[in-house]
């Protein structure tokens, strides 16, 4: 199944990655997380490029980005760290949901264009995570019915009784499933889990000693909030909790989240 881009592509060691760019003044990368993609942001967007160029990009292995390797969030974050280099941004504020935090943080440890950084609803580790049991051999199954089915009439129609409304195309999370490289759940559900118990995120940011914002959802069901805002005040995070909102409070609140965020990058 194929996307329709909505923004540029940029060659990046020989693949072919998709950025959108929106509105003007000081730069703002937004980075998805696992099947994933711009398109998560759109509604964000809205309250954000009034007041700032704001960056979006498909990571390898999702959306319109192509690549058959470099999945893990190192590899990911040399990408990144080529695109800001291509478009010739400083001091960029760089928010990350989810496996997109993991980049953004691996991103600001080698490109001194990073000034900032924003983690949303991501924990420093897997130590307290609940996820489904069994989800790293599920998820792959999931994976490909979705890719065998997203484009069936029958699904376009089914989804117009979906009841959440987070995106304009009520198909947008089944098709970036659809189109997310299979590689990517091992690298999430079982290499990530080896590599945060090794360097936990919250560490990370400790070494960094970069201005950072945590943004958490009260009901997020993947972690425990109040477990998650301890450990990133211990290393001088600020943390902000969205209540009523889950694992992706900027697609039940954008309009909260973009406030968040603006608030933070003029602090």
């Amino acid at each position: 199944m194929s996307r329709a881009p909505i923004g540029e592509f940029l060659d990046v060691n020989g693949v072919a990655v998709h950025v959108r760019q929106d509105g003007a003044g000081p730069p703002l990368v937004l980075l998805h997380g696992y099947c994933g993609s711009v398109h998560w942001f759109d509604r964000l967007t809205v309250g954000l490029a009034a007041r700032h160029r704001v960056i979006r990009v498909d990571l390898l292995g999702h959306g319109c980005t192509g690549g058959s390797s470099g999945f893990d969030a190192a590899s990911q974050a040399r990408m990144v760290a080529a695109v800001l280099d291509s478009l010739g941004v400083e001091d960029v504020l760089v928010a990350g949901h989810s496996f997109g935090a993991d980049v953004a943080v691996a991103l600001a440890a080698i490109s001194p264009r990073v000034g900032s950084l924003v983690l949303i609803g991501q924990a420093p580790d897997y130590s307290y995570a609940s996820f489904p049991p069994g989800s790293a051999v599920l998820l792959p199954m999931v994976g490909a019915l979705v890719r065998m089915v997203a484009h069936r009439r029958w699904v376009r129609f089914a989804s117009r009784f979906r009841r959440t409304g987070w995106f304009d195309d009520p198909l947008r999370d089944l098709a970036d499933h659809a189109v997310t490289a299979p590689a990517m759940a091992r690298v999430v559900l079982v290499d990530r889990a080896r590599v945060l118990a090794a360097r936990p995120l919250d560490e990370q940011l400790a070494d960094l000693a970069l201005p950072c914002l945590v943004i958490l959802g009260r009901r997020d069901r993947f972690y425990d909030c109040d477990k998650t805002f301890a450990r990133y005040s211990a290393v001088g995070a600020r943390v902000e909790i969205v209540e009523g909102a889950g694992h992706s409070p900027f697609l039940e609140r954008p309009g909260e989240v973009a406030r968040l965020l603006r608030e933070f990058s003029g602090s």
